[in-house]
């Protein structure tokens, strides 16, 4: 999930893609879909109760919440859209994935110049259940490496380990890019960049052959305090199943607290601040810490299936092009217990409100005039694992992504009334966003750009897997603006749920939750899959954009493929409910 963070003043666009003029018809416009409070409300209240625990993946709650999400498809008047299975289309699709889960006690040691060093699980340190197929994990006296930012980026002529061999060491790396305390540099300024995100550091660490990978946690770089940190890793773990998952994880990953980590500096002679500082620099080279680290602890593995559930509307005329409504079903399940014993991490806002949200836009497209293109309503399993789900449909997809217009995703929408404008996650240009903020206006809202693209928000939810196979996509933040209390009122009330509720117990429904602008926020993104479902056009991203090359791929596939057949769109599930509107 990327959680909503704090607004410090309104910017008003000024990168419109003029290259690019897509034309959408008049008539799609006119078309106000309407949106129940009381609908929405009841979906958060239920999918965020005890009774579904937390949503956890490959649980009983899994089933639960799929059962759910089923029956409101079908009450929706939408029919299923998943695999096809002897002919026939389902209403999932299956996700294999690698289940690991520590078992046993651990142990936890440094030891440095000064003596040994325990460590807590969840404490000072918050190791992962193995992901790379291994059934235990066994460092002995592993030797311990400082290596800054952990990034080798040729294209920025930088390179964090120099000639240092890191094979069979334990490296220590800061979280975020080298730019983030400056605000300028080699990695773009403020905006993190995909060598910010921890998946990078180990994904870099398994590549160099490291024993084991910590990431020092910083709560401003991070952009999420320890509580965070501690609650999203040290449960089970997922991912999708891979040929040869040595070569994407690490035998060891996890965090360590800051001052954990400046100990140990400190105890090699290292000032942390120092270490930092020189982390920025270009000819920075890796640090031996003097220190070894011990961890002995064992795990279960193995491969389960989990499901994307997933809904249809087939289009009139261009049933083989299709428009996508994403979010993620699950949360954090049964966990850790916070200090009122409270162990069930609900997920009510983090994402039930994305998938309320999904559910009600499939019961507006189902009674409405029939859209030229299909409408695809896709809740994506394991996001907090990973974005393993849409990882998975990114890969295996259910639609071509070269017939794919575009994919709009929901996480985490706005329960605290109207707003006076709107977001996306992180600071992408592309030819959806131009859409969102000319419908936007038609409401009277502005767009803010998020102002702290350095929190890497374009890279922790289920729309970065599909930008990364071309396809244009955005994850829709609710605005800050609020109609009653300003962006005083916003931000406090973001910073309140950011240090108390977000990955945590305490993200539980609250009477006091107010729709009224969860439901503005779904009249508005309806009116963009509208106009995209009835266009003609391909939206595109930035000519600068990384993911350009893959969509201009894509557009060569669709012209390669000749003329679309003239299939006739299947007749819509009647709904099993008389509510309409």
């Amino acid at each position: 999930m990327i959680f909503i963070m704090e607004r410090s003043h309104v910017i008003r666009p000024a990168f419109l893609l003029a290259a690019t003029a897509l034309v959408f018809p008049a008539a799609a416009v006119a078309q106000q879909a309407q949106f129940s409070t009381e609908r929405l409300k009841q979906h958060v209240q239920t999918l965020g109760s005890d009774a579904y625990e937390g949503r956890g993946v490959a649980t009983r709650a899994e089933t639960k919440t799929v059962d759910y999400l089923i029956s409101q498809f079908k009450a929706a008047g939408v029919q299923p859209g998943g695999d096809i299975v002897n002919g026939k289309r389902q209403w999932t699709q299956k996700v294999p994935l690698l289940k690991s889960d520590i078992v046993g006690t651990q142990h936890l040691e440094f030891r440095t110049p000064t003596g040994a060093v325990a460590l807590n699980q969840g404490q000072q340190i918050a190791v992962r259940a193995p992901l790379n197929g291994q059934r235990e994990v066994a460092l002995n006296a592993v030797p311990m490496v400082f290596a800054g930012y952990g990034v080798t980026a040729p294209e920025r002529q930088w390179d964090d380990f120099k000639d240092v061999d890191v094979r069979g060491k334990v490296i220590v790396v800061l979280v975020n890019d080298p730019d983030f305390e400056g605000g300028e540099g080699n990695f773009g300024g403020k905006a993190m960049t995909y060598y910010g995100r921890w998946t990078y550091k180990y994904e870099e660490a398994a590549r160099r052959g490291a024993a084991g990978v910590l990431v020092v946690h910083e709560t401003e770089p991070a952009s999420y305090g320890w509580n965070t940190v501690k609650n999203s890793n040290t449960n089970t773990m997922f991912d999708i199943v891979r040929q040869n998952p040595r070569a994407s994880h690490a035998p060891l990953e996890g965090w360590i607290q800051r001052d954990v980590a400046a100990n140990l500096l400190r105890d090699a002679g290292i000032d942390f601040e120092a270490a930092k500082q020189a982390a920025k620099r270009r000819d920075f080279r890796p640090m031996d810490m003097k220190s070894t680290f011990t961890a002995h602890y064992g795990a279960k593995t193995e491969v389960i299936n989990s499901q994307n559930v997933v809904g249809l509307l087939p289009g009139k005329t261009r049933p083989d092009e299709t428009v996508i409504y994403s979010g993620h079903w699950d949360h954090l399940g049964i966990g850790l217990p916070q200090a009122d014993g409270d162990r069930i991490y609900n997920g009510a806002l983090d994402n039930a409100t994305g998938i309320s949200h999904i559910l009600e836009q499939a019961r507006a497209f189902a009674r409405g005039p029939r859209p030229d293109r299909s409408i695809v309503f896709l809740a994506v399993t394991a996001e907090e694992k990973g974005l393993l789900g849409s990882e998975y449909y990114a890969r295996n997809p259910l639609y071509p992504a070269a017939k794919t217009v575009g994919v709009l995703n929901t996480d985490s929408m706005g329960v605290f009334g109207r707003e006076r404008d709107f977001s996306i996650s992180g600071t992408a240009k592309l030819d959806l966003l131009d859409l969102l903020i000319a419908e936007g206006r038609r409401q009277g809202r502005t767009f803010t750009a998020d102002p702290h693209p350095e929190s890497g928000g374009f890279y922790r939810s289920d729309h970065f897997t599909m930008a990364k196979v071309g396809i244009p996509a955005i994850s829709f933040k609710p605005g800050l603006n609020l109609v009653n209390g300003g962006i005083a009122r916003g931000e406090a009330i973001s910073k309140e749920y950011t240090e108390k509720r977000y990955h945590q117990p305490d993200d539980e429904y609250q009477p006091s939750w107010d729709f009224s602008g969860m439901a503005e926020d779904a009249a508005l993104l309806h009116a963009v899959g509208l106009r995209l479902a009835n266009g003609n056009d391909w939206p595109n991203w930035s000519q600068d954009s990384e993911f350009r090359a893959a969509r201009d791929q894509s557009a060569a596939e669709r012209m390669g493929s000749g003329p679309a057949p003239a299939a006739q769109p299947l007749p819509a599930e009647q709904p099993q409910s008389g509510e309409r509107g």
